[in-house]
This record gives C-alpha cells, sequence and structure tokens, in this order.
C-alpha cells in the first residue's frame, strides 16, 4: 500500500538549479519507492517518451555547490553526480 507523502515534504524538495525548479533523482526515488538506480534506469530506457528538458545531470560545479549547502552527509558515497528532473 502506498503512503501519501504531505505536500510540504515535497515542497522541501523542490530545488531552483539553472533557473528551473527540479527535483533530484534521489528525492524522486523516495516518492516512488523504487532505488534511485532503478528510477534512472526506466527513464533512459524510455527517453523518448519524455520532453528532452525533462531531466538533465548537474554539471561537476553545480553538484560540489548543492552538497555543500548540505551540512549532513546524506549524499554518502555518491559515484556519479545526481540528475535533475524537471516535471
Amino acid at each position: 500500500m502506498t503512503k501519501l507523502i504531505p505536500s510540504e515534504i515535497i515542497t522541501r524538495k523542490i530545488l531552483e538549479i539553472q533557473r528551473r525548479k527540479v527535483m533530484l533523482d534521489k528525492d524522486l526515488s523516495l516518492l516512488y519507492q523504487v532505488p534511485t538506480k532503478v528510477l534512472i534506469q526506466a527513464v533512459k530506457r524510455n527517453i523518448k517518451r519524455f520532453p528532452p528538458d525533462f531531466m538533465f545531470q548537474l554539471t561537476q560545479n553545480e553538484f560540489v555547490n548543492l552538497r555543500s549547502q548540505f551540512v549532513t552527509s546524506n549524499w554518502g558515497g555518491r559515484r556519479y553526480r545526481p540528475y535533475a528532473f524537471t516535471e
């Protein structure tokens, strides 16, 4: 059974990157209750179903700046730059 997630929690996960409102892959995967890797693989397998600006990968500089905004180490041992989803 899927739990309803309060809108306040979703709203806090929306960031502004490249002057666009986005949600990072790790946060979106939590909403869909799937591992981040599975979410990214599913999107890449079906990329033609999405608009061209549906998703983009953060630049190294954006990733470093974003990571520095979060004092806690919830980024863990992330090996790749996260994807941002625009819709």
